[in-house]
């Protein structure tokens, strides 16, 4: 996490020094389970978004040159940058305001419409995939994976020494394994989100109406957007998921071992500091493992 002495005060002041037109707004950190970046809310429209750690300012760039491009292309809402800041007063990094988004944070396990759902992240990913801006970025895990094998296998040996999770890391590691044999992607990298987590995603009436959070962005293997079938949807909505992409066996292996490989990373990271990520990756690892390969 940062030390960074970042509060309500010193958001006013970024805002006010920078925005005056909005000097006079409310601020009020909102809670996220996010690691990356600290969101205030600025008044009822507006969100002010600030890294937490250097690795987040890449993300602050990405945003504001990709954002406004890709809005039209997208059946749901994401982001709309409203404000550039500049690192001042002591904080270092450039931070940025966005447009509210309304809605709610789906809850694996407690999705009132799982079946529609699906079908709107489908809907979401077919749209990214269709994407032809030229000059893209690489995607953040894009690339092959077996350049994520070394870390995964690192946390798997982490996962056997705390018994009390219970889990179960030769079929871990034989669910991974199995992802690495399966052919990498040989076609066209295609546009990704590529950070669909239950954090990322909101809902309104059960039904997908937002995406956000594209620090990750760019184009990479198509299998890296198929997270929500094991981090969100029960078995059947998963199927439907599936379907409505029409994902090939190699695709939906590779899918599935780079949820487990962030889940099994996160877990023993976060379990003591974050138990919205901790839970998250427990649910990914169960539904991984419970799935018929």
């Amino acid at each position: 996490m940062s030390d960074l002495p970042l509060d309500e005060r010193l958001v006013r002041r970024l805002v006010g020094r920078q925005f005056p037109q909005w000097a006079e707004l409310p601020v009020e950190r909102f809670p996220s389970g996010g690691t990356v970046n600290a969101m205030y809310r600025l008044g009822d429209e507006l969100v002010v978004r600030l890294p937490l750690i250097e690795g987040g300012v890449e993300d602050v760039a990405r945003e504001r040159t990709w954002l406004p491009r890709l809005s039209a292309l997208l059946p749901v809402a994401i982001p709309e940058v409203l404000g550039a800041g500049a690192p001042a007063d002591g904080f270092p990094w450039p931070w940025s305001v966005y447009r509210w988004l309304p809605g709610g944070i789906p809850e694996a396990g407690a999705l009132s419409e799982p079946v529609p759902l699906a079908e709107d992240l489908a809907g979401f990913v077919a749209a990214m995939r269709e994407i032809t801006l030229p000059d893209a970025p690489g995607a953040h895990r894009g690339g092959p994976l077996s350049t994520q094998d070394a870390e995964t296998r690192a946390a798997i040996g982490e996962l056997r020494g705390l018994a009390q999770e219970g889990i179960d890391c030769d079929a871990v590691t034989a669910v991974w394994e199995d992802a690495l044999r399966a052919p990498e992607w040989d076609g066209p990298p295609v546009w990704l989100h590529a950070d669909l987590m239950p954090g990322n995603l909101l809902v309104d009436g059960g039904r997908l109406s937002s995406v956000i959070d594209f620090g990750c962005m760019g184009v990479g293997d198509p299998a890296c957007d198929l997270f929500p079938a094991w981090n969100l949807l029960p078995a059947d909505a998963r199927e439907v998921f599936r379907d409505a992409l029409g994902v090939d066996d190699a695709t939906w292996r590779r899918g599935r071992g780079r949820a487990l490989s962030q889940a099994v990373i996160a877990l023993p990271y976060y379990r003591e500091t974050n138990p919205a990520m901790a839970h998250n990756a427990r649910h990914v690892i169960r539904a991984v493992l419970g799935e018929d390969a």
